[in-house]
């Protein structure tokens, strides 16, 4: 098991190296398709930018799901002071994004690096800084760049629609804890190509067919509304697993849930992954997560016929800087072995 970990913290840290928010996403799904092809699967990507992987096995089709594309801004306003105002891209906080680092990339192909700060961001010299609210017309951009007007900045190449990418400051603790922001949902993807290497390097045949869909616009709410295969009669959305006040998870166990924002989930797949839990001996929570959609929502709400469930790692403090760990992965990843395949592999 420690092989596959070590491979899926590995991919983890090459995903959140590569700049993703929905609609900025196809240098992540390069990176995909190349891995895949080194794992020795034929994945293709969709016409939407996403990429589906048949991964093995026969009758019953499952399709897994992660989405590799994350929260971000784009530029909504060069301000006359060179700094720049923005437009939330998903779930996007401008609570927890300020003094966060970013870069811009121009449509010409440059990158620029910068901070989101609140506008008169020293204490020093702003009275007002304990009690502003923070929204994205009190946060800006501030460019490392020596600009001071808009005609600096538009002289760079930086016109609105920019798209603005936040460091995920990714941080492994020698006690297994897992921290940046974005594991919603790099790390479920990493899991997924965790699981395909592990059944193609030990010749096991899932007992149905598996396919594996990385989704890309799952943060602005349309994931998997297209791109499912025909035959497909079961979703499984691999998401972050929500922690918080009520919820019984914790970042070690991975969570299944009964029931989201958009309503419950088919009951006989989640009995089918408590089961599958309690049979190996996984850790596992079930709960409600009250303000969530999956792509497994998105793709009952564009019209498929299929059952529907959902899992992940326990992740605190979502769309925020988040946290996870190692135990949680493994816990994951035992129980998406468990289900498809019919057992999981021992703890070494």
């Amino acid at each position: 098991m420690n092989q596959y970990l070590d491979y899926i913290m590995e991919q983890l840290e090459k995903l959140m190296a590569i700049d993703s928010p929905s609609g900025f996403t196809k240098k992540v799904t390069d990176y995909l398709l190349e891995e895949y092809a080194r794992l020795g699967y034929s994945a293709k990507r969709t016409v939407k930018g996403g990429v589906i992987a048949e991964i093995g096995g026969e009758g019953d089709p499952i399709l897994t799901m992660a989405h590799v594309d994350t929260l971000g801004a784009v530029v909504a306003e060069i301000k006359s002071n060179g700094r720049l105002r923005l437009s939330p891209v998903g779930g996007f906080n401008a609570n927890n994004a300020e003094a966060h680092n970013c870069r811009v990339y121009t449509y010409d192909g440059q990158i620029y690096e910068g901070t989101i700060q609140l506008a008169d961001a020293s204490l020093h010299v702003n009275k007002e800084y304990s009690t502003t609210q923070r929204t994205f017309q009190s946060v800006e951009v501030v460019l490392d760049e020596p600009v001071t007007s808009k005609d600096d900045v538009k002289a760079l190449g930086i016109t609105n629609g920019c798209f603005v990418c936040a460091d995920p400051n990714l941080v492994v603790t020698n006690s297994g804890y897992i921290k940046s922001r974005f594991l919603d949902d790099k790390l479920s993807a990493a899991i997924l190509l965790g699981y395909a290497k592990y059944i193609r390097e030990n010749n096991i045949t899932p007992l149905r067919k598996v396919y594996q869909h990385m989704t890309v616009f799952e943060e602005v709410g349309h994931g998997a509304c297209a791109s499912i295969p025909e035959d497909v009669t079961e979703l499984l959305s691999v998401d972050m697993g929500c922690v918080g006040d009520g919820l019984e998870c914790t970042e070690r166990q991975v969570s299944i849930c009964a029931k989201d924002g958009h309503g419950p989930y088919n009951y006989q797949v989640t009995t089918g992954l408590v089961n599958a839990a309690k049979k190996d001996s996984i850790d596992y929570a079930v709960d409600i997560y009250p303000f969530y959609g999956s792509d497994a929502d998105a793709a009952l709400s564009a019209g498929k016929d299929a059952r529907h469930g959902l899992i992940g790692a326990g992740v605190y403090a979502s769309h925020g800087y988040e946290r996870s760990h190692k135990d949680g992965v493994v816990n994951t990843f035992r129980l998406l072995c468990s289900y498809l395949n019919g057992n999981a592999p021992k703890m070494d």
